[in-house]
């Protein structure tokens, strides 16, 4: 059951507010991404905080002309969750499950100051469970919603408003996850196999589309969910499926990247497919995702540093960008109703052997 206060970085355990308790590598995490209507400028934050490691880190990435933008920035926490500030991004809570704003200070020559209001309730997808061997890897729960943009960003003196039509997605999430230093003693009888995920949050003029799948080497779907949900839904609105498929996917030759793929979602009338065309692409090691500045990273008191990545010359098969979003274009049909056309992201991570791509 999702309340207000599950808008804000104070969870205890993987379950809503409601409940409580604590573990080593409990997080409490914001992600937002947005996009021009033609995905040609994309920004994307990531807020996380760290109880038991006693940090908060941030990050904004921004691209512009096919280059990467990333500020950085971790503190110690200091045991205050609800100071949700990092040097100089900031998260401000203005209407629980409805409205947030988030602004970068000027700082390494970036800025920004985005207001992310819900297209409509968000979902609360599956609890996410996954063992390493006798340890728990994955623990927790995540809300997700589409939103519209409004704002600007700026990068290097050039201060750009988002024009009418600016989408994206947002969520949050909390439970645990592997933060921080990774542990020095191997676990006996534990070890990931393979990680497999794909995330696709579409935005269409009159509705959004959600899918993910967490699957194991083999393809078998451990975790999935697909969401038609029209604007203005509440929380019981929607068409929800358990048996959503990502099929005519095909890779990049050399990377871990698809080119693109068809979502399929079972109706009762049928079937709706959602063609999914990546356009350009996002690292996510630009907002903590691996690399030098990981969730949960001890840096100091306060540390903030800025990081330029060239998307056209970056080996885009190296490890550390196995990891991304694509931002896509996407074309949906279903029985009876007329064809739309839409912008999201595809996100991709594909770690260790997968078969059905023949990885």
């Amino acid at each position: 059951m999702l309340t207000k206060g599950d808008d804000f970085p104070i969870h205890q355990t993987p379950e809503p507010i409601a409940y409580a308790g604590s573990d080593r590598n409990f997080y409490d995490r914001y992600f937002f991404n947005a996009y021009s209507p033609d995905g040609s400028e994309f920004v994307a934050v990531a807020f996380g905080v760290y109880p038991a490691l006693n940090v908060a880190d941030a990050h904004v990435s921004i691209i512009r002309d096919g280059v990467q933008r990333c500020l950085h920035a971790s503190r110690i926490l200091g045991t205050e969750r609800m100071d949700i500030v990092v040097g100089p991004v900031r998260i401000e809570v203005i209407e629980p499950l409805q409205k947030l704003r988030v602004t970068l200070e000027m700082a390494e020559g970036l800025a920004c100051d985005l207001t992310f209001e819900g297209r409509a309730f968000p979902i609360e997808e599956p609890r996410f469970v996954r063992r390493n061997g006798p340890r728990m890897f994955m623990d927790y729960t995540r809300l997700t919603q589409n939103v519209r943009v409004t704002g600007w960003t700026e990068v290097d003196g050039d201060r750009r408003a988002c024009a009418a039509g600016w989408t994206g997605t947002r969520d949050r999430s909390w439970g645990i996850r592997p933060v921080g230093a990774p542990d020095s003693q191997m676990t006996p009888g534990g070890g990931i196999a393979g990680f497999f995920w794909q995330w696709a949050p579409i935005n269409f003029d009159d509705r959004s589309v959600y899918f993910h799948i967490n699957a194991d080497t083999e393809g078998k779907p451990w975790n999935t969910r697909a969401v038609i949900l029209p604007d203005g839904a509440g929380a019981e609105g929607g068409w929800h499926s358990d048996a959503p498929r990502m099929e005519d996917v095909s890779m990049k030759p050399g990377t871990r990247h698809a080119t693109g793929g068809t979502l399929r979602i079972p109706l009762l009338q049928g079937e709706a497919t959602v063609k999914i065309e990546p356009q350009s692409i996002f690292l996510m090691r630009g907002i903590g995702y691996g690399g030098e500045w990981r969730h949960g990273g001890l840096k100091g008191e306060l540390a903030v540093a800025r990081e330029d990545i060239d998307l056209a010359t970056v080996d885009m098969g190296a490890p550390e960008n196995w990891h991304i979003q694509a931002i896509s274009k996407a074309t949906m049909d279903a029985p009876g109703e007329p064809t739309r056309q839409g912008i999201g992201i595809f996100e991709q991570l594909i770690a260790g052997p997968y078969r059905p791509y023949g990885i």
